[in-house]
């Protein structure tokens, strides 16, 4: 079993959250989404559910704007917290990239430009390297 991020934790303490995202319409769909695939109800899991939606209104890679080490280190905090999500992102796609696929397929709504990701022209703007 993997060991649990705590690094996160102590990130999401020391970082002040934006209430001004709260009042994005697409926040709403990122917590919605994120508590639907959430380990368990916690009050330590909906802290991760809100600093994660609260990161994913920043202009940077997710893990940046969370003030990660690496893209690894938020995959490890993905599949910690929220599993049965990170179970679906089987191609390894950048994770803000797939949280707004994953709400607009929901809304079936498909603005990719290919029927599959490896045929996709944008292909390196979704699995790219981050570093």
């Amino acid at each position: 079993m993997q060991a649990q991020p705590v690094h996160i934790l102590r990130k999401a303490s020391q970082v002040h959250q934006h209430p001004e995202h709260q009042h994005i319409d697409e926040y709403d769909d990122i917590v919605k989404l994120l508590k639907e695939h959430g380990r368990d109800a916690s009050d330590e899991t909906l802290h991760v559910v809100a600093y994660v939606a609260d990161a994913c209104m920043g202009s940077n890679h997710l893990w940046q704007d969370m003030q990660l080490p690496n893209r690894q280190a938020l995959s490890d905090l993905m599949l910690y917290y929220f599993p049965t999500l990170a179970a679906k992102n089987t191609g390894d796609m950048k994770w803000k990239k797939f949280f707004y696929k994953q709400l607009c397929e929901r809304e079936d709504i498909f603005i990719c430009k290919s029927p599959s990701c490896g045929e996709c022209v944008d292909y390196q703007q979704c699995f790219g390297n981050e570093d």
